[in-house]
């Protein structure tokens, strides 16, 4: 048996990511994590690079061992250093308000440090060094046009979409175009935080990682947001970094999130993010608002 067939012979499968794909293992002596690329078998060289690219900007794993490229001996394979702490998503239930305001706050930091990593073009990023090509997309209505028949709209819902859509785009034009570093999949269940100090210690699972907007990121946070404590914060921290992101910066922040709100409230409805974002995706529709009854923050942000 060779070291990597005895590192996975410990593999004990982990929630999040691509499931079936991410193990816990044991490698040298320390607590590890195995992510195997069947699905994706590209975006494993895109990982590697990203996480060494970010490493001491921001909290992700060392890369303890990596087969990035496709071979005969397997799937492309990243090992990688297994964080500290607890599931932030975990740690909210029960966290009071100080330690939410503290965690709002290292939020709000890895936000702006996001923002900070420039890029020329928009676009996912493709091979170790990561090249970005476009996602060739189109726009926003044509995204929405592609998954509308699996949200189940009325006629009526799906015409006060497209108004919504509309004002959305023109508000995306008056914004920074500014491009940058995103993660994408940036919420508390990709985050890990040290319970006894409510520092936060990982933020992980950067298969969706993007060359994009400002706005992308903080747009996916507050998605599902009803925290103002943990809300204000975040906002506190991004709003007087001095960061360039202009006006209305929660609305804009739900327009960039639209993307991925559309794909999510698309699929099967037996995933509770996919079902909640359905949900919001129809309140949505059913009130012609971007907010779609998410009563918070105040409109000055």
């Amino acid at each position: 048996m060779d070291g990597f067939e005895a590192i996975a012979a410990s593999a004990v499968p982990l929630t999040g990511g691509y499931g079936g794909e991410t193990y816990a293992v044991s490698a040298a002596g320390e607590d590890a994590v195995l992510r195997l690329y069947v699905r994706q078998p590209a975006r494993a060289a895109v990982d590697v690079s990203l996480m060494r690219l970010v490493r001491g900007l921001l909290p992700v794993p060392r890369v303890l061992d990596a087969m990035p490229e496709v071979s005969d001996e397997g799937p492309p394979y990243v090992l990688t250093e297994r964080l500290p702490g607890m599931n932030l998503e975990n740690y909210l239930e029960t966290a009071g308000e100080a330690e939410r305001q503290r965690v709002g706050e290292q939020l709000g930091e890895l936000l702006v440090r996001l923002s900070g990593m420039p890029f020329l073009t928009f676009g996912q990023f493709v091979g170790r060094e990561l090249v970005i090509e476009s996602f060739g997309a189109g726009g926003l209505l044509q995204w929405f046009n592609q998954h509308v028949s699996d949200l189940g709209l009325t006629r009526d819902q799906v015409t006060s979409m497209e108004a919504v859509i509309d004002r959305a785009d023109e508000l995306a034009e008056s914004g920074v175009d500014r491009v940058c570093l995103v993660h994408s999949d940036f919420n508390p269940k990709n985050l890990l935080v040290d319970p006894a100090t409510a520092q936060i210690t990982g933020l992980i699972d950067w298969e969706f990682a993007h060359a994009g907007s400002p706005y992308t990121d903080l747009g996916n946070l507050l998605r599902f947001c009803d925290d103002p404590v943990l809300g204000e914060a975040v906002l506190g921290v991004v709003l007087a970094s001095g960061l360039d992101l202009g006006d209305r910066v929660v609305e804009r922040g739900r327009v960039a999130d639209l993307w991925a709100l559309i794909d999510l409230a698309s699929r099967p409805a037996a995933n509770p993010v996919a079902a909640a974002a359905h949900t919001l995706i129809t309140r949505i529709a059913d009130t012609g608002d971007l907010a779609g009854g998410r009563g918070w923050p105040d409109v000055v942000h």
